[in-house]
């Protein structure tokens, strides 16, 4: 249970990042974050594999690169869920994916593998 909370306070970092580098990006206070980054986990562990599969030829198709699309629908999806956290755009929702994942994965290795 710590992992998890420790997960979602990284991803509430890179969120926190993305908001703070990116004008497209904002939130209205510390819970509307950690509630952002609560449910973008939500999201990607429930709808995102299913999406992953529908879309696969055409990620296939533009090697690997559509994924950062369909990060950017997970992100603007919470968005839209979520009053107090906004994405404007695609462009800042691919942005805000790249810095929100590349958060999640330094706090991923930080925290290590529970199955070690």
């Amino acid at each position: 249970m710590a992992r998890f909370f420790a997960r979602v306070i990284f991803a509430a970092l890179g969120l926190a990042l993305a908001a703070f580098l990116l004008r497209g990006v904002g939130y209205n206070g510390i819970f509307d974050l950690l509630l952002a980054a609560l449910l973008l986990g939500v999201v990607n562990a429930i709808l995102r594999p299913v999406l992953f599969i529908l879309t696969l030829p055409l990620t296939i198709v533009t090697l690997g690169l559509f994924l950062l699309v369909l990060n950017a629908a997970m992100i603007g999806l919470v968005a839209w869920m979520l009053p107090g956290f906004w994405v404007q755009g695609l462009w800042s929702g691919v942005a805000a994916a790249i810095i929100t994942g590349l958060a999640s994965w330094a706090g991923g290795v930080i925290i290590g593998d529970a199955k070690r």
